[in-house]
């Protein structure tokens, strides 16, 4: 059961554009921004935030940083940015087939060795306590400029602070993310139910 309701999209008016720019781009307003409304401030600072993460002139491919996100959200626990981590990942191009093979990225075809050691960085940069050894963190540079390590860390960075905003109030689930996940990632240990009320 959900701790703070999501409030209507339109009680904060002043926020009208950014939830427009949700309701196109993913085809429904986040729950956890609904939620975060009480103090619109904090929604704006969020959408800067999540602008400069996503910006379409980084290196790092855009489908692939949602694939970042979805491995730290595993990581720190959250099904409800796991799930939407998932539904913007094939909105961006991630095939279906990538995204359910993504816990076998080490060992599948869908994933490049640049794409591995991304994805195992994000497991340890997301995981309690901080798994980042000097070692990784230069097999990291072997792959990708000091620039994309940046955006790869920012990705998980905004989903550290999700994963623990919407566990923590129990977000409920909207409908496409929750059927995306039933559909994609049971085997994955998606967990029926959670935040989904």
């Amino acid at each position: 059961m959900t701790r703070l309701a999501p409030l209507s999209p339109t009680h904060c008016p002043e926020l009208a554009e950014h939830f427009a720019f949700f309701q196109r781009t993913l085809g429904f307003v986040p729950n956890s921004l609904l939620t975060m409304q009480r103090r619109p401030k904090l929604v704006e600072a969020l959408v800067h935030m999540s602008g400069a993460v996503y910006d379409p002139e980084g290196e790092v491919d855009l489908g692939f940083k949602r694939l970042v996100a979805h491995v730290a959200s595993t990581a720190a626990g959250c099904q409800y940015c796991k799930a939407h981590t998932a539904v913007s990942a094939t909105r961006h191009g991630i095939s279906a087939e990538k995204l359910e093979d993504v816990w076998n990225y080490r060992n599948s075809e869908h994933f490049n060795d640049a794409e591995r050691i991304a994805l195992d960085f994000a497991l340890a940069a997301a995981s309690q306590p901080n798994d980042v050894s000097d070692d990784l963190f230069a097999q990291l540079l072997d792959h990708w400029n000091e620039g994309q390590a940046v955006e790869l860390m920012g990705v998980i960075c905004l989903f550290g602070f999700f994963n623990r905003w919407n566990d923590s109030l129990a977000t409920p689930l909207e409908a496409e993310p929750k059927d995306l996940a039933e559909r994609h990632l049971s085997d994955s240990g998606w967990i029926v139910g959670k935040h989904i009320d």
